[in-house]
């Protein structure tokens, strides 16, 4: 077929699936809650975040606290929450028309296990829905499991893959991520670790999620977070005249915070530019983890030689609660435990007050978060001595004034001296690679950009610089490329330029042209012989109107296309 033809027929099939390919970019993830009443009032947030994930499944189950035998709070307890849900939806989706519809949310709601404590030998409605999404090979990505209850009925949807698809045991292991609240039951223990475990599924379980459960009052959390917990910041920005999903949060009698300790769950997976989905010791909304064991990830302790447990990580073992009902820590060892969420509390609640305010008002009086892009690569390599460039582009949806403040992530990077930057407030900021940086230390940077509206919302991007090797001596052979490569540019989405990296395993001809989403092509990038090597070119879009663009390169028998985004 005519490489033209066919180009023409990929840009009008993409024309006609554009929403689904928007809609794929999103974190798919499934809720597995025990209805306790700080999960209440996680769910309520999640609703609000609801048009960031791809919602899969709400799936009522079992814990140590909750089962039909003790403590329920009964099967249909969701239904109060997406009727309310159903009243705001219509002003929701003035502010983002993704929001997923009362009904779809009621068709991903199911019962799971719930008779008794890690109950698991009976398949039901949550745990077969669970397998049919596993099993499902028409859509590939990842499904973070998040388990604010036990995880019995995930242990039963994998022992019926188990049982009944031995074959596809491989395939569904790849789409498994796992974040639980502590291990509120015994089944991930007794069963799915030692028949899944040779997966090596990355496994996040929290026990720092107690800066946002009951016990936040029971340690000094500092006076600048602990205000936006206070009643009457909470009743002002959350409770009051916010409609009916935000009255049903139930906070403690005087509006003061009571807890919503399953929330880092999905705060992990909200899109911010932190990039903490891309390792959970990378940090972000939802803590930051340390790996302990086979991909499992645990709470970075405080105390130096500390061991770990080798069983369950909950309420009995995990440091963080342990300590507060032993009163065995320092204040500065809690401060520094916590960390990894407190850190966020004002950016978080703020945010949140924002997605209230989208429940009762018009998008021109509400607040909107503003889109932050790099103009420099995200992955940077540079020798002691170097200057390192930084510079990023924000957008306010609301036209708002943005500030930015560049900041070294201490805790991440492994490079653990001080950086000094120059223009950290501006746009673009700069700094100068310390001497004493080993080869393969990393830094990380953080782009915080906040905007002048109410409430003020903030959004990230990260910069993650490699040292070098500072006698210059390289490997070129090692650095050629295996394949041809069209990567993503970046930034993306941009305005008005963006920088398209693309990669030759063998000297020859190269094309890169770009194209309208009606065929047409506009620009043509790069028509030459490419030396075998990794290539980067600039494109300018300031001529051309916002919307999504394609680039098609070319090169022998090769052919790659990739969408970018101009936002004006």
């Amino acid at each position: 077929m005519n490489k033209s033809l066919l180009f023409f027929i990929v840009l009008v099939f993409a024309i006609r699936v554009i929403p689904e390919i928007q809609a794929s970019t999103k974190p798919r993830v499934v809720v597995m809650s025990d209805a306790e009443i700080d999960d209440r009032c996680s769910f309520v947030r999640f609703l609000l975040y609801g048009n960031d994930f791809d919602i899969e499944g709400i799936i009522t189950t079992s814990s140590q606290y909750h089962a039909h035998d003790h403590n329920w709070a009964g099967d249909d307890w969701s239904e109060a929450y997406l009727n309310a849900y159903a009243d705001v939806y219509p002003n929701l989706i003035l502010h983002d028309s993704t929001y997923p519809t009362p009904e779809f949310l009621r068709s991903r709601s199911f019962l799971g296990n719930v008779d008794t404590e890690g109950e698991m030998e009976k398949i039901t409605p949550g745990s077969q829905h669970i397998v049919n999404l596993l099993l499902d090979k028409s859509d590939d990505r990842p499904i973070w499991f998040q388990a604010w209850g036990g995880m019995s009925t995930l242990a039963r949807a994998l022992k019926t893959i188990q049982d009944d698809y031995p074959g596809e045991m491989d395939y569904v292991a790849g789409k498994l991520k796992f974040y639980f609240i502590w291990e509120q039951d015994d089944t991930y223990q007794s069963y799915i670790k030692p028949n899944w475990g040779k997966y090596n599924i990355l496994t996040i379980i929290s026990d720092q999620f107690i800066t946002f459960g009951y016990w936040w009052e029971d340690w000094d959390l500092p006076a600048e977070m602990a205000h936006y917990f206070n009643s009457s910041w909470m009743n002002e920005n959350l409770l009051e005249n916010h409609g009916p999903l935000l009255a049903n949060y139930e906070a403690q009698s005087d509006g003061r915070f009571r807890s919503e300790g399953d929330s880092p769950s999905f705060i992990h997976a909200i899109p911010t530019g932190l990039r903490s989905l891309e390792s959970p010791d990378w940090g972000g909304w939802g803590g930051r983890y340390v790996l302990v064991r086979d991909n499992t990830w645990l709470d970075p302790i405080p105390v130096e030689g500390y061991s770990y447990p080798s069983g369950r990580w909950y309420t009995t073992t995990a440091w963080g609660r342990k300590s507060l009902r032993e009163n065995s820590a320092t204040q500065e060892e809690f401060l520094e435990y916590f960390k990894p969420i407190w850190r966020w509390i004002d950016v978080l609640q703020n945010d949140f007050a924002a997605r209230a305010d989208w429940c009762v008002k018009p998008y021109s009086e509400a607040n909107h978060t503003p889109i932050v892009a790099l103009v420099n690569d995200p992955e940077i390599t540079a020798q002691p001595g170097d200057t390192v460039q930084l510079s990023a582009q924000g957008n306010d949806p609301d036209g708002d004034e943005l500030t930015y403040n560049w900041w070294q992530f201490m805790e991440v990077g492994s490079y653990k001296g001080t950086i000094n930057f120059q223009n950290s407030e501006k746009q673009a900021a700069s700094f100068i690679v310390p001497a004493d940086a080993a080869t393969g230390e990393t830094i990380h940077i953080i782009c915080e950009v906040t905007d002048q509206g109410t409430p003020s919302l903030t959004r990230y991007q990260r910069v993650i610089v490699t040292v070098g090797d500072p006698t210059g001596v390289k490997d070129h052979e090692g650095l050629l490329p295996a394949e041809f490569r069209l990567e993503q540019n970046y930034p993306n989405p941009f305005n008005p330029t963006t920088t398209i990296k693309y990669e030759v395993p063998e000297s020859g001809f190269v094309t890169i042209r770009v194209f309208n989403m009606l065929g047409k092509e506009i620009y043509t990038l790069v028509n030459a012989y490419e030396q075998a090597g990794i290539h980067k070119v600039k494109f300018n879009g300031s001529d051309l109107a916002s919307g999504i663009y394609l680039v098609q390169m070319e090169a022998g028998s090769f052919y790659q296309s990739i969408k970018i985004v101009l936002v004006k």
